[in-house]
């Protein structure tokens, strides 16, 4: 996990943010403060949060997922690129983690537009889909357990409509995914769904070096 994008250095990275990010205060003051969190590494990158506000903005979306919440910072660029009467639903285990992210979410004026599901994840996923909310969302993002990428990722198609989008984050995995030395569950997990998103005929795929490797599955 990184909070910057892999294999830039720093002179060059500084210089790709000075001339491209266009983050709120409120966005910066989440960073800076979550900079200094034990679980720092968790936060997603800001250009990397930069690129899904404007494809929130460009599938013009009005619901949204979000699984893993950690801090909040990627709920509240997404709400804040989320129209007035726009929603994500957001899914956490973690009460002290997402203490932060509500703090945030109302000083930013969007506490209104999240919806927190303080549970295992796929218990939100699956309460959603036994509530006949399939083929309702537009957009969705997974930063959570790598053991659950796959779990996340077939509720997720079920729950996004055709032409929407899934984002996944960490894909990359510090490098370690390309590692034939490295044979840890985790990254042996994420290879395998990799290979298995490469191979899926249901979406149309790209996967991009932005932060720690993020695919974006648009459903056909």
């Amino acid at each position: 996990m990184t909070t910057h994008t892999l294999g830039l250095e720093p002179n060059l990275y500084n210089y790709l943010l000075s001339i491209s990010l266009r983050e709120p205060e409120i966005l910066t003051q989440l960073r800076q403060e979550t900079a200094q969190h034990p679980m720092a590494r968790m936060q997603i990158a800001p250009e990397q949060g930069q690129l899904m506000a404007w494809l929130v903005e460009l599938l013009r979306a009005k619901k949204t997922l979000d699984i893993g919440v950690f801090t909040g910072y990627s709920s509240l660029v997404v709400a804040l690129a989320l129209p007035t009467d726009g929603k994500v639903v957001a899914c956490d285990v973690s009460e002290e983690f997402s203490a932060i992210a509500r703090r945030y979410w109302q000083q930013a004026g969007v506490a209104n537009k999240i919806d927190l599901h303080i549970a295992p994840a796929l218990e939100t996923l699956d309460r959603l889909l036994a509530a006949g909310e399939a083929e309702s969302f537009d957009f969705a993002f997974i930063d959570a357990d790598k053991s659950n990428y796959d779990n996340y990722y077939e509720r997720s198609l079920q729950l996004i409509r055709a032409g929407g989008m899934i984002a996944i984050d960490n894909v990359l995995w510090s490098g370690r995914v390309a590692d034939p030395q490295v044979q840890d569950n985790r990254t042996k997990k994420i290879r395998a769904f990799n290979h298995k998103l490469h191979q899926d005929k249901r979406i149309s795929l790209s996967l991009l070096p932005i932060a720690d490797g993020l695919t974006l599955a648009l459903k056909n």
